[in-house]
């Protein structure tokens, strides 16, 4: 092999890393809530298009053909964003959240559904910045609600060990009643005996 064919292949081999490196940081400073920028593709598109897209993507910047140290959570971050995509109820979700995005800035903006301004670059990004406005507010409430949720079954999960701490201490209490039944009847028939000698032997004074 000549010198040239060297240094052509050692620039071949610099460029393909350099494509890796660069959708990498695309991958890694994309919005982790929005699987279509993730894998660079818009909502309304087919299943195919998100197994082709994934599937290119994840040869890429396969940690075992890179050896970039962000490649991992690089390739994590494309493997959930694929299974959000693949998941009807997951992107059903994540599409009434664009649709909402999209119908906001329509009305902010007085625009009719059939603009030719809804096709252009700049739509397209405001369009990206509302959807992850909103998707950001939609995490938020979730997390509340988790966060409530969990906060209730802490206070019944105390209640609960409250009920259970006075029923023990119910069945603690009976139980030493019963086990003291005896002494309280042998003092009370004590206490009878020598009420008996005490007017027997006032009585016997009397006389």
């Amino acid at each position: 092999m000549s010198d040239v064919e060297d240094i052509e292949k050692t620039l071949a081999k610099e460029e393909a890393e350099l494509i890796k490196d660069k959708e990498i940081d695309r991958i890694l400073n994309c919005f982790k809530l929005d699987a279509y920028s993730i894998l660079s593709l818009q909502p309304g598109c087919s299943p195919q298009d998100i197994k082709r897209t994934y599937r290119k993507k994840s040869l890429l910047i396969h940690p075992d053909k890179t050896s970039n140290p962000r490649a991992p959570d690089a390739f994590d971050s494309l493997k959930k964003a694929q299974a959000v995509l693949a998941d009807d109820q997951q992107r059903g979700q994540l599409d009434e959240i664009f649709s909402d995005a999209r119908r906001v800035l329509i009305r902010e903006k007085k625009w009719s559904i059939d603009d030719d301004r809804l096709k252009s670059d700049d739509f397209l990004k405001e369009w990206r910045a509302k959807t992850k406005e909103l998707l950001i507010e939609e995490e938020f409430l979730k997390r509340m609600e988790i966060k409530q949720k969990l906060a209730k079954d802490g206070e019944v999960k105390r209640r609960r060990e409250e009920a259970l701490e006075i029923k023990e201490r119910k069945r603690k209490r009976d139980k030493e009643w019963e086990d003291h039944r005896d002494e309280r009847v042998n003092n009370w028939q004590h206490y009878l005996k020598k009420s008996e000698k005490k007017k027997k032997k006032k009585k016997d004074l009397l006389v």
